[in-house]
């Protein structure tokens, strides 16, 4: 099997035709289709359907056409290490929005310092959403929440954080920022996320265990204008300290909520160590030692580190679990 093959696949894949995939890679089209035989004789295995329309990966192909994308893109980190003697490439990493707020800019400057040869790629979007991705590895590494069920990847509890009541400051919560009991929240309109948002569930966990009913009066899914609504004076929500990072905290009050339910795990989540690239497991070292050094200065609001687990300095894992 050669790198050649491999790049030919990739390419008839991504472009779902022999043709246009031939003139993407500047190759006559029955040169591309005979490197495709020879793999698929090699491998005894069919990677491609031909359809009407074009061609489009077996279920075989599919599987193959994700491990051939991290090969060539290890081979090309590879040949670039050679050629500068330093660490190079790119690594993609997710965060969910509150938490990007708290950690992504400290963690792209940590890595600046330490690697500036290595891109960054930082993806937004729901906890849900980047499991999804790293399981399609469109992702090297994210913190998710919760317990992580995606299959074959690493992860490695980071810290616990606490979920709090925020309202605008002229709005609804007491001044002294006292502890509320579920029983006490339900008293206020509340601003949430949509019931498919994994902070939602625990919000709904600790409200049934108190056996209370909430008044939701919105539920809006961008933590940019949920906090907006709430900074207007339209309700009270519950969320981790990270929400107010992109805020004027003095804008809001806030108040810690009495439940057990109401903390949320991070993990690191990453793509197990045979498939992360240097620069994967370099970014996986770098992100967890800023998010513990931003909960130890307190910069990470309501976040306690577990102090079970740690990544060792070769950016191996210990304390690592498929999941």
């Amino acid at each position: 099997m050669e790198l050649r093959q491999l790049r030919y696949f990739v390419s008839v894949v991504e472009c779902g035709s022999m043709g246009r995939a031939a003139i993407e890679l500047d190759v006559v089209t029955s040169t591309l289709s005979q490197q495709i035989s020879r793999l698929e004789s090699e491998l005894s295995v069919r990677l491609l359907q031909r359809t009407k329309t074009g061609v489009r990966p077996t279920e075989a192909g599919l599987a193959f056409w994700h491990r051939a994308q991290l090969v060539l893109r290890h081979a090309d980190e590879a040949a670039h290490v050679a050629k500068t003697g330093r660490l190079t490439g790119q690594v993609t990493i997710g965060f969910a929005p509150s938490t990007s707020g708290v950690v992504a800019l400290p963690f792209m400057r940590a890595m600046r310092e330490r690697y500036p040869d290595v891109g960054l790629r930082i993806v937004e979007s729901l906890s849900g959403n980047l499991e999804s991705m790293l399981v399609a590895r469109q992702l090297d590494l994210a913190i998710l929440f919760g317990g992580v069920t995606g299959k074959r990847f690493s992860t490695l509890p980071l810290l616990n954080e606490r979920l709090f009541a925020i309202s605008a400051a002229q709005f609804g919560l007491p001044a002294d920022g006292k502890t509320l009991s579920i029983r006490q929240l339900a008293a206020f309109p509340l601003v949430l996320p949509s019931g498919n948002h994994g902070l939602r569930v625990l919000i709904n966990a600790a409200f049934a265990k108190a056996n209370c009913q909430m008044d939701l009066v919105a539920e809006i899914d961008g933590l940019p204008t949920l906090m907006e609504a709430v900074g207007t004076g339209i309700g009270v929500t519950v969320q981790p300290g990270a929400a107010l990072a992109r805020c004027d905290a003095a804008a809001f009050r806030i108040a810690p909520v009495h439940s057990a339910h109401l903390t949320r795990l991070n993990q690191l989540a990453s793509l197990s160590d045979d498939e992360l690239s240097p620069p994967g497991l370099a970014a996986r070292v770098v992100l967890t030692d800023v998010a513990r050094e931003l909960v130890s200065a307190g910069k990470w609001a309501g976040a306690k580190l577990i102090s079970s687990g740690s990544l060792d300095d070769e950016g191996g894992a210990s304390s690592l679990h498929d999941s």
